[in-house]
C-alpha cells in the first residue's frame, strides 16, 4: 500500500471512529455545562499497551479514578475485559507488563520505586510499609504475587521469570514449583535483563556508578562474563536472532557534566558487537562528531537487531531524533526517517523485518504511527486530528495503540483491515464532559531572541464578552512537549484536564512549549544557557505573557502562571522576576534553588568546589530574585517527593513570609512527585482553580480589573 493510500484509508476510518466516540457523550452539552474537576478527571487512562508474542491478544493498564487494573483483549474480536483489578484509590501503580512467550499469561509489577531510604511509596500512610511485587495473571484465571521485585524478564520457555530485587538478579518459576531466590550476586546494580533466544543465557547491565558493564550469565555453567569491560558506560544489550552474539551501546565517560545544562555534542557513542563463545568484541558503528555525538535514547529499545542482520537505532545527526540502520558487519548508516520531525516510541515488528514508531512528522504538535524497514520508506499507519502512540503488534500482524484527541482522553484501540476502534466500548463515564470541552488551537509566537515558541490556546466557549483573566501553563521535565490533545503521560494527561477546566470557567489558557523541551529538534531541546546555566527559557515565559497581554480578549492585569516541577520552577521564576506582569501563580513541587535540586540527582555535587557554576545556578533560580516577588502564590507539594526535595517549598515559604508575600499551601503527607492518589489530584486542582478565581476573578468578573 502506498503512503497516500494508507493515509486516505486511515483518515476515513478515523472519521468514523470519532463519530462513534461523539455518540458516547451525554445527551447534549446543556446537561454537561458547567462541569467539575471531578468530572473532567473521571475518564480512565490507558497505558503500558503490549501484544502477545504468539496468538493474538493485547494487554494494558487501565487507571480509573485511582483504581488500577490489567485489561486484556483477545482476537479475533478484540473486546476488552478486565483481568485483574484493585478497586481502591491506593496509590500503588501497575507497570512493566510482559506477556509470556506462549501468550497465555501476563507478568507485571505492582508498586512504585523506592526512595533513597529504600521506602516504597505509601501515599495513604498505611501503618504497614508498602511493597513492590512481581505478579502474574493468567488469561484464564486470577492474578497472584510471585515475589518482591521489579523489571521482570520471562524465559523463552515461559517457565522462569528473572527479575531485580535491590539491584541483584533473582528468579522464580511461574508455576510456583520453585520459590524466588538469587540467581547471581554482582557488584553494582543490575539492570536491562535480556534472555538469549534459547534461554540458556541471561544478559544484563552492571551499573557501577561512574562506569557500566554488559555481562552475560550462563545458566549451564553458572558463569559470568563481562563483554569488553571498559572505563565507559555500556548498555542496551540486544541479542542476535541466533543467540551467538550481543550488540550493545557504548557511551564514553565525560566527567563534570551536570543535569539541567545543555549538551549539544560529546565524545561520540558507538555500537559494539561481541561474540559470546570467544568473547571477542568489535566496533560496528560510531557516531560522527557534532550533532548526534551525544547519545539520546527513545521510548522502547534503543538498539534493534533485525532478522536481516541490520541494526536500527536513533541518531540526531541532522539535529532531529531519527532512525538509522547499519549492517551488523559494519558500514555507513542509512537514514530511514528524513525530515524535520522527531521519532519517539519504537517497537520491533514480529519477525524482526521492520520497526514501528511514532513521530510528529507533518503534525509537529501531535503524534502518529509509522512503519519502516531498512531499504524502504516510512509508511503512515495513522493520521488526522487525533494523537496515537505506544504501538503494539500481535504475532499475526494486528496493530494496537493508545490514542486520544482534543476532547477524547487516552484509550486503547485496535486497527484491522484499515479500520480502527476502541478496545473497550463506552469507555467514558456519563459524568465526563465530552461535549463541553474545547479544541485547543495551535499558536506560535517569537521569544525576544527570535526563537519560535509553540503553544496550545484554550479559548472559553461560554461566558461574558470582554477581557478575561488568563492562565499560562508550563509543563514539567523539561524534556516534555504538550500536544493538541490529551497527553500520553498520565501526569500531563491530568494537567491538560485542568487547562480545559480553567477554560470552562472563563479563562484564556495558554500552554507553552518552552525551549529545552522536546519535539522541535536537538538545538531547541539543548537550548543555550537554559536551566541552571542561565534560565534562557525565561525569555519564553515573558514572551508568553506579552502574547496574552496583547490579545483583545485578555485582561493584561489578570494573567496568572501555573505548572508543576520544571513548570513550577518557571512559575516561581515568573512571580519572582515579574510580579508586575503576573498577578498570581500556582507552583506545584517547583524548583527554587538549582544547587539543591542538582544535588538531589547528583549526590556528589558540591557547589563550594564549583563556585562559578554554583553562582550562575543560583542566579538562574527563583530564590535569587525573591526580593521582587509580590504576587500571591499557592504552593502544592508531597513530602515524599523523590524528584524535587520538599525542602524547596519549605525554604521558599520561609523567605516569602519574611517579605510579607501572601502564600497558601497544600501539603500531601507521604505523597510522591507525580501524585499517586487520585484524590490528591482532585484536591490539588480544586484548590488551584479556587485560588485563581479568588485572585483573578474567574468567569464571574470576566471584564473586571485586577484585584
Amino acid at each position: 500500500m502506498s503512503h497516500a493510500q494508507s493515509s486516505r484509508r486511515t483518515q476515513a476510518a478515523t472519521a468514523g471512529m470519532w463519530a462513534f466516540l461523539a455518540s458516547l457523550g451525554a445527551a447534549g452539552a446543556e446537561a454537561q455545562t458547567p462541569y467539575s474537576v471531578e468530572d473532567i478527571l473521571s475518564a480512565p487512562f490507558a497505558t503500558d499497551l503490549v501484544a502477545a508474542p504468539s496468538g493474538s491478544a493485547f494487554a494494558w493498564v487501565g487507571y480509573d479514578r485511582g483504581a488500577r487494573g490489567i485489561w486484556v483483549a483477545e482476537g479475533p474480536d478484540f473486546v476488552g475485559r478486565q483481568l485483574a483489578a484493585w478497586s481502591e484509590d491506593d496509590g500503588q501503580d501497575l507497570s512493566q507488563l510482559r506477556f509470556t512467550p506462549d501468550g497465555r499469561q501476563i507478568v507485571f509489577v505492582r508498586g512504585g520505586g523506592p526512595n533513597r531510604a529504600g521506602e516504597i511509596p505509601n501515599p495513604r500512610s498505611e501503618p504497614e510499609p508498602a511493597s513492590r511485587m512481581v505478579w502474574v495473571a493468567s488469561l484464564d484465571g486470577a492474578a497472584r504475587p510471585l515475589a518482591e521485585g521489579t523489571s521482570p524478564a520471562i524465559s523463552p520457555d515461559s517457565r522462569t521469570v528473572a527479575f531485580l530485587n535491590r539491584g541483584q538478579v533473582y528468579t522464580v518459576t511461574l508455576d510456583g514449583s520453585e520459590s524466588a531466590g538469587p540467581l547471581l550476586r554482582i557488584r553494582g546494580s543490575a539492570g536491562s535483563l535480556t534472555w538469549s533466544p534459547e534461554g540458556d543465557r541471561l544478559a544484563f547491565v552492571s551499573n557501577r556508578g561512574d562506569h557500566a558493564f554488559v555481562g552475560v550469565f550462563g545458566l549451564d555453567d553458572r558463569s559470568v562474563r563481562y563483554l569488553d569491560p571498559s572505563l565507559d558506560r555500556d548498555g542496551n544489550p540486544a541479542w542476535s536472532p541466533d543467540g551467538t552474539r550481543i550488540a550493545f551501546i557504548r557511551v564514553p565517560n565525560e566527567g563534570g557534566r551536570l543535569p539541567f545544562s545543555p549538551v549539544r555534542s560529546a565524545l561520540p557513542w558507538s555500537i559494539r558487537v561481541a561474540d559470546i563463545e570467544t568473547g571477542t568484541t568489535r566496533e560496528a558503528w560510531r557516531a560522527l562528531p557534532g550533532s548526534g555525538s551525544a547519545f539520546q535514547g527513545v521510548s522502547g529499545p534503543a538498539l534493534v537487531w533485525l532478522a536481516s542482520d541490520h541494526f536500527v537505532f536513533p541518531w540526531e545527526r541532522t539535529g532531529w531524533q531519527h532512525l538509522y540502520s547499519v549492517p551488523v558487519a559494519g558500514g555507513q548508516a542509512t537514514h530511514l526517517t528524513p525530515g524535520d520531525f522527531e521519532v519517539e516510541y519504537v517497537l520491533p515488528a514480529p519477525g524482526g523485518e521492520s520497526v514501528y514508531f511514532s513521530s510528529n512528522e507533518g503534525d509537529i504538535d501531535r503524534r502518529h504511527l509509522w512503519r519502516v524497514a531498512p531499504g524502504g520508506t516510512p509508511e503512515a499507519l495513522t493520521s488526522g486530528t487525533g494523537i496515537e502512540w505506544s504501538p503494539a503488534v500481535t504475532a499475526d500482524g494486528v496493530l494496537g495503540f493508545i490514542a486520544s484527541d482534543g476532547r477524547t482522553p487516552a484509550h486503547a484501540e485496535v486497527q484491522t483491515g484499515g479500520e480502527r476502534r476502541p478496545l473497550v466500548d463506552a469507555f467514558m463515564p456519563d459524568a465526563f464532559p465530552f461535549e463541553s470541552l474545547v479544541e485547543p488551537q495551535q499558536v506560535t509566537f517569537r521569544s525576544e531572541d527570535g526563537i519560535l515558541i509553540h503553544g496550545q490556546l484554550f479559548l472559553p466557549s461560554t461566558g461574558a464578552a470582554g477581557r478575561r483573566p488568563a492562565a499560562i501553563f508550563f509543563h514539567g521535565g523539561s524534556r516534555r512537549q504538550m500536544l493538541l490533545g490529551w497527553h500520553y503521560l498520565r501526569y500531563y494527561h491530568n494537567t491538560y484536564a485542568l487547562n480545559q477546566y480553567l477554560a470552562s470557567r472563563g479563562y484564556v489558557v495558554l500552554s507553552v512549549n518552552y525551549r529545552s523541551g522536546t519535539g522541535y529538534g536537538l538545538d531547541f531541546r539543548e537550548a543555550l544557557n537554559y536551566g541552571a546555566r542561565g534560565a534562557s527559557e525565561y525569555r519564553d515565559v515573558i514572551a508568553a505573557g506579552h502574547y496574552l497581554a496583547e490579545r483583545d480578549d485578555v485582561d493584561p492585569n489578570r494573567i496568572a502562571l501555573w505548572g508543576g516541577s520544571y513548570g513550577g520552577y518557571l512559575t516561581a521564576l515568573g512571580l519572582a522576576r515579574n510580579s508586575d506582569v503576573f498577578a498570581a501563580g500556582v507552583d506545584i513541587h517547583g524548583v527554587h534553588d538549582w544547587n539543591v535540586v542538582i544535588r538531589n540527582f547528583v549526590p556528589s555535587y558540591q557547589p563550594e568546589t564549583r563556585e562559578a557554576f554554583a553562582r550562575l545556578a543560583f542566579e538562574s533560580s527563583p530564590m535569587a530574585w525573591i526580593d521582587g516577588w509580590r504576587s500571591p502564590v499557592l504552593l502544592i507539594h508531597g513530602d515524599d517527593d523523590r524528584n524535587v526535595p520538599f525542602s524547596e517549598s519549605v525554604d521558599l515559604v520561609e523567605s516569602l513570609r519574611a517579605r510579607g508575600v501572601e502564600v497558601e499551601q497544600l501539603v500531601f503527607p507521604d505523597e510522591v512527585h507525580g501524585f499517586l492518589l487520585h484524590r490528591n489530584w482532585l484536591e490539588a486542582f480544586e484548590r488551584a482553580a479556587a485560588f485563581l478565581d479568588a485572585h483573578l476573578g474567574g468567569s464571574a468578573n470576566a471584564g473586571g480589573a485586577r484585584p
